[in-house]
Formats: C-alpha cells, structure tokens, sequence
C-alpha cells in the first residue's frame, strides 16, 4: 500500500497551483494523494479571474469522508480562505489526525497582490492550526505578517518567527532577489540550516505554484518516513524536479 496524504486547500483550473499540483506531487514521489477543496479558483498564471468557497458542510464531508476509510500518514493545508473554513479544518485534523505529520503552506496573498486569506482566516491560522503543526513553510510576505516587519535578515527573521510561533519554520527564498536561493529551517530550540540552490530559470507558468508543489513535496517525504530536515532537503530537490 502506497502511503496517503491528504492536501487540503483550493482548487486551480489552470492546475499550476492549488490542490492540482499537490496531487501531481503525491503520485510522482509514489504517494496516495486525496483531496479536500475549501475554495474553487478561476485563474491562470497571471491573475485570478474569481474565487468561491466551497460551502462549510461539505468541507466537512470531504475530510470525513477520507479519514472515515484512509490512514492518512501526512496532511498538508494550502488556501483555507477564511476563519469559518480554518475552523473546520482544525477539528477535522485535531479529531482525525492530531501528532501525526502536518504541513501548513500559510497561502495569504497571490503574487499578484489578491489577498487569499482575511484577517479573520490570519488570526484562526495562528491560534487553531499552528499549534499542531510539523512545520510551516511561509514566502517572506507572509513571514512578515508574523513579524509585523519586511524579512531583512533571513536567518535571524526565521529564528525570530520559529520562537514566536513555537513552531519549525522553512522561510523560502523565492522572493529574496539574486540567483541563488536560499530557504532558511529555523527551530524554536534555536537550530539552523540553510538550503541553497540555483534559481531555475523558469518561465510564468513554471513559476505558477512553486510554493504549493515545495510543501506537498516535504509533506510526500514526511509520510515516506523521513526526519523533518531530510525531507526538507529532499523536498526542495523533489519540487525543482518535478514535472
């Protein structure tokens, strides 16, 4: 039996993002991939044309329905939209999934600037899902939401962040200028480890959702069995691989 991870989040129709590209992780790392939609996008590379969340009962009935027949090793959230849909997540995976590994992509705002979680959502991502999470993979915009300040040492920011939020932290570089990336692992113990690779000389539609296949990838190694550093690193290599 392959291992099952559940990705949670919004649905993209130009598949670049979202749940679409979760899934496509999952089954090229030989994972199980199921699926809870919280939001329906129409969008492409460039812009997001409209945004629909999926009503509240059958977001619930989605998480039931795959923690009812699956032993789901490893979650990873993407878009949760709002408070209301946060809030029905938590008490999903804090009935149906609590101690076991769980990756949070904090999904705030598009690269076009379109906000895609309220503050309403912000504050119930903090106090409801962090807690229980293995880690929390933020771009440096959402990181700056925590820190109420720009990311302008990375190191030291995701130092500061790790402690703040008592949680293991993965600030990606890819908004960060320069060639070479470098995504920086902080923990609430203090430990670092930074991650340095090229940056791929993707074009839009490549780019399109490299956050979203960078978090399912380390979820996929996390239910493979590996530690949280290990499937960082080979969640980075995995994610700048992928098809």
């Amino acid at each position: 039996m392959k291992p099952v991870c559940l990705a949670i989040g919004g649905s993209d129709s130009c598949s670049g993002a979202g749940i679409q590209a979760d899934l496509r992780i999952f089954e090229w790392l030989g994972i199980k991939g199921c699926s809870a939609i919280t939001t329906l996008t129409a969008q492409n590379p460039r812009e997001i044309i409209h945004i629909e969340p999926v009503p509240l009962a059958h977001l619930d009935a989605e998480l039931q329905a795959v923690f009812d027949y699956y032993d789901v090793a490893a979650v990873k959230t993407g878009m949760l939209m709002d408070a209301e849909h946060t809030a029905v997540v938590a008490a999903s995976l804090q009935q149906n999934h609590a101690g076991r590994p769980f990756v949070l992509d904090p999904v705030m705002f598009a690269s076009t600037g379109t906000e895609l979680l309220d503050e309403g959502g912000r504050n119930a991502l903090t106090h409801a899902l962090i807690p229980s999470v293995s880690l929390i993979t933020p771009n440096r915009e959402e990181a700056a939401f925590w820190l109420n300040h720009p990311v302008n040492r990375a190191e030291e920011d995701a130092l500061t962040l790790a402690k703040q939020l008592d949680t293991p932290v993965l600030l990606k570089g890819g908004h960060a200028e320069g060639d070479v990336l470098n995504d920086v692992f902080a923990s609430p113990d203090g430990s670092i480890k930074v991650f340095h690779h090229k940056r791929k000389p993707w074009d839009e539609d490549k780019r399109h959702g490299t956050g979203c296949r960078l978090a399912s990838a380390i979820t996929a190694h996390l239910a493979l069995g590996e530690g949280l550093i290990e499937a960082i690193e080979k969640g980075i290599s995995s994610s700048q691989k992928a098809p």
